[in-house]
């Protein structure tokens, strides 16, 4: 299956869409595949309406994070790099939060659920550093520090015993409620945002889907713009996804191994 997407995608211009499989080898666990870990993840209005959750959130989020920003972009990352810089793709929508594709060299990313590494005022608008806010986390919580072993989940969040403890940081500039530029359960996909995302896999004349299972609505709505367009759809993916039976190739395994062979094939000497 493999020399069959190889194929279908060599002389085309390639959209990617990428999904939680896709850093799973950096260290990031997946969402939905063997082993992934139980989560309870973070619900909008319950974010808005309670100071508690507000607090474990935090708690979490920042040893969650400070982890998370540790990892290091993988063979898959680096091979959609260089793809882009070959100029044979489009763009990368990306479901991920973490920063990993542009820390790779991809220039043309647009994530479609937000991303970590920024924090927003929900009052005054203003977005921040996440490592500005951290600084002050740690400043108001001398006692927090990095466990050994900490248990990292797809968003960036862990869970901690001392979250009672913990002061929640506001916005430097006028005390507002903060929140990390991610997009909760309950919310919505920025319209900007996703007219970003769809613009990147209108462009492509094939559709490659790295790392995810497309069960979430936000990548089956982009997909659904490539399949009105009779655009061919390869898929690389550890398990079954949602679209398969949609799909032009289906290819099983994981996307460093497989998304490294598909670029040094497609990727002319230089």
């Amino acid at each position: 299956m493999l020399d069959t997407a190889i194929d279908l995608l060599r002389g085309r211009r390639i959209a990617v869409l990428t999904g939680a499989g896709i850093s799973t080898d950096s260290g990031i666990p997946d969402y939905r595949g063997e082993g992934a870990p139980r989560r309870t993840p973070m619900v909008f209005d319950t974010f808005l309406s309670s100071e508690d959750a507000r607090r474990r959130y935090w708690a979490g989020s920042h040893l969650g994070w400070r982890s998370f920003a540790s990892v290091h972009p993988n063979d898959g990352h680096r091979a959609l790099a260089h793809m882009e810089e070959a100029g044979l793709i489009t763009g990368i929508a990306t479901q991920n939060v973490d920063d990993l594709h542009e820390r790779a060299g991809s220039a043309n990313v647009t994530h479609v659920h937000g991303r970590l590494h920024t924090v927003s005022c929900l009052r005054c608008g203003r977005t921040f550093d996440r490592h500005r806010i951290a600084d002050e986390i740690e400043r108001m919580n001398p006692w927090i520090a990095m466990p050994e072993q900490v248990r990292l989940q797809p968003d960036g969040d862990v869970e901690i015993d001392a979250s009672q403890e913990f002061e929640v940081p506001s916005c430097p500039v006028c005390g507002g409620m903060l929140k990390p530029d991610v997009v909760f359960f309950g919310e919505t996909v920025p319209p900007q945002v996703f007219a970003e995302a769809r613009d990147i896999i209108a462009a492509g004349d094939a559709v490659l889907v790295a790392g995810s299972s497309l069960v979430v609505n936000s990548g089956t709505r982009l997909l659904e713009v490539a399949r009105r367009a009779d655009v061919p759809i390869v898929i690389v993916n550890r398990g079954e996804t949602r679209w398969d039976a949609r799909s032009a190739v289906r290819v099983e395994g994981g996307t460093s191994e497989t998304l490294s062979a598909i670029a040094d094939a497609l990727i002319a000497p230089f």
